[in-house]
């Protein structure tokens, strides 16, 4: 199989798979509705870099061992899992403290970030997705469809990757400006609370899955 002639149903796949409900678009709409595109921009770049290391990993073999050894996935599924569960309580943390504070406390700024906030913000988003296990497991199953079974399959994996963490990236910046748009709305004390509750209840939710599920 040649890699031109598959290339429209690879972008047609990752946009699909990118517009499903998971882990990257929580975070996203959360810090982009309490803070802003531009708070939002180093999540997704974050996101997007743990991708492509997935995507690197993967061409090299590497993603093969993960998903074959059970040690290793189950490490990984279990970093995954705390991770997600801890990014879960800490913004239900905040909705409760919103709700009985009752509106005192400060909204959250949509000014741009200090380098700090951006640095954390943008490891935080490589954190989520190097800790997912399914991206591993993903990458396994999903690249090699569109690889050429003669070939560099390390290089055609990296420039896979590439176009799709291109596509990734337009796509939830996308998201993050609409959503971006209805800030202020989204930082009123009561929607604000809501928000934190939603994206905290969907974090937590996400992380049980990741830690009950086997493959």
């Amino acid at each position: 199989m040649d890699v031109l002639p598959s290339l429209p149903a690879f972008v047609l796949a990752v946009l699909l798979i990118s517009a499903s409900p998971g882990p990257a678009m929580a975070l996203i709409f959360r810090r982009a509705a309490l803070r802003g595109l531009r708070a939002a921009v180093p999540t997704v770049l974050g996101l997007e870099v743990g991708l492509y290391v997935w995507a690197i990993v993967a061409g090299a073999g590497f993603a093969t061992l993960v998903a074959a050894s059970e040690v290793a996935y189950l490490v990984l599924r279990i970093v995954g899992a705390a991770v997600l569960l801890g990014l879960g309580v800490r913004a239900l943390r905040t909705a409760w403290r919103e709700r009985t504070a009752g509106g005192a406390i400060e909204a959250p700024s949509a000014e741009p970030l200090g380098r700090r906030r951006w640095c954390g913000s943008f490891a935080e988003g490589i954190v989520v997705q190097l800790a997912n296990p399914k991206a591993a497991v993903f990458m396994l199953a999903f690249y090699p469809q569109f690889i050429p079974a003669v070939g560099p399959v390390f290089a055609t994996t990296a420039l896979l990757g590439l176009l799709q963490i291109t596509l990734e990236t337009g796509l939830y910046l996308a998201l993050a400006a609409g959503v971006a748009r209805a800030g202020a709305w989204f930082r009123r004390p009561r929607i604000r609370a809501r928000v934190e509750a939603v994206s905290g209840t969907v974090l937590v939710a996400l992380g049980l899955r990741v830690a009950a599920t086997t493959r």
